[in-house]
């Protein structure tokens, strides 16, 4: 009975291992993509530009958007950033 035991611990734990995911990414997004942009819905509306997500161990492109400005503040996009041996989003933010 125990050796039954230890072969299902041992086969529960190489699946739990095979299924993760790489964390950060180790290489660049690709280069950005160029949206195409809806009919601007305001005069005052700000384009978010798209950027690259990283998610299951690839990059997903994510599309821009039209947003109301925050009054005062400009809006400061995101951006990747290599840390070390990975790359890391930085995401935009009001200022």
């Amino acid at each position: 009975m125990k050796k039954y035991a230890w072969i299902v611990l041992i086969g529960f734990v190489l699946i739990i291992i095979s299924s993760c995911v790489i964390a950060k990414p180790t290489y660049a997004p690709p280069p950005l993509r160029k949206d195409i942009r809806p009919h601007k819905p305001g005069p005052n509306s700000v384009w978010i530009l798209g950027h690259w997500k990283w998610s299951g161990g690839k990059y997903f492109w994510i599309p821009g958007y039209w947003t109301k400005p925050r009054p005062g503040k400009i809006w400061v996009p995101g951006h990747w950033k290599k840390v070390g041996p990975h790359w890391v989003w930085k995401p935009g933010h009001w200022r």
